[in-house]
Parts: C-alpha cells; sequence; structure tokens
C-alpha cells in the first residue's frame, strides 16, 4: 500500500510527503517522521500507522490543539482516500495507491522560513533550514526527498482553507 500526505502551498503547488514504514510520527519533536515546528503542533501530535497492510489509523497523541480530519476531532480514525487532515494550520490530503486521481487543492498558507542550521547540520544533509533560503516550496522539496526525516517549517494560521 503506497501513502502519501498531500498539502498545497498558498501558490497552489503541490507537495508529497510519502509515508513509509509501518508507523510514522508527525510533530514538532526533532525525532518525529513528519516535523511541523510550530507552537500549535505538540511535540509529538499524531501517529499514523499501517494495520495489516490494507488499513491506515491516524490516532492523537493526547494534543493540546487536537487533530482533525474531514473537520471533525479525532482520538483514532481508520483513514480513507481523500480524507483531510488538519495538525495546526497545516493540511494533508491522503492519497492511497494514487486515488484519488485529482486532489482537490487544500492551501496551506506559507510565510518566509525563518530556522537556522549551522554549517555543521547543512552539511551532514540535515532537515534543518536554513534563513537564507527564499523560496518555501524548495525548502519543502528538498526536506521530502530526504531519506532521514520531514521536516514542514515556517507556516501561518490564516488563509489555511481557500
Amino acid at each position: 500500500m503506497e501513502v502519501n500526505l498531500v498539502m498545497f502551498s498558498e501558490t497552489g503547488a503541490r507537495r508529497d510527503f510519502p509515508v513509509s514504514g509501518q508507523a510514522v510520527r508527525i510533530g514538532r519533536k526533532d525525532d518525529c517522521d513528519i516535523r511541523i515546528p510550530l507552537s500549535e503542533v505538540s511535540r509529538h501530535h499524531a501517529q499514523l500507522h499501517v494495520r495489516d497492510r490494507e488499513e491506515i489509523v491516524l490516532k492523537d497523541l493526547g494534543s493540546a490543539n487536537g487533530t482533525f480530519v474531514n473537520n471533525k476531532r479525532i482520538k483514532e480514525v481508520v483513514l480513507h482516500a481523500g480524507d483531510h487532515i488538519v495538525i495546526g494550520p497545516v493540511v494533508f490530503t491522503v492519497q492511497v495507491d494514487g486515488k484519488p486521481d485529482e486532489i482537490r487543492g487544500v492551501k496551506t498558507k506559507l510565510r518566509p522560513i525563518s530556522a537556522v542550521a549551522d554549517s555543521q547540520s547543512a552539511a551532514a544533509g540535515s532537515n534543518v533550514v536554513r534563513e537564507d533560503e527564499i523560496d518555501p516550496i524548495s525548502a519543502l522539496e528538498a526536506l521530502a526527498s530526504s531519506a532521514d526525516q520531514t521536516a514542514i517549517d515556517a507556516f501561518d494560521d490564516e488563509d489555511i482553507l481557500s
């Protein structure tokens, strides 16, 4: 089963974040598989778990601001292709085995990136974004293609949905 979390920027550019492995943790802490370093996101916010290669389960990990699927706050839910997950200001659409074929753009508004990486982390291929990167989409593309950990940085909570 191939699972992607799909996000759209404020310009409508699409970003896919492949879900690999049996469990993927989402949150703001460095040890999360998909990292969203924002105060609205808990350290360990939610977890995706692929059960028996047939079911995708999303579980809220006791987050302060909640995890929402299709505009409903959840504790644990089985996800289906086309479902929308909202974690803080970030909106993902679930794509399973290429379905839905066409995904309606649910936009997330980006603001300039403010994270700073030291040269040693950058040289090691770390998922920390440098302050001098001015194109957030390019930064997300680089992070999405990294093998170890995915970080999503610098989102604004205004204009999440178009």
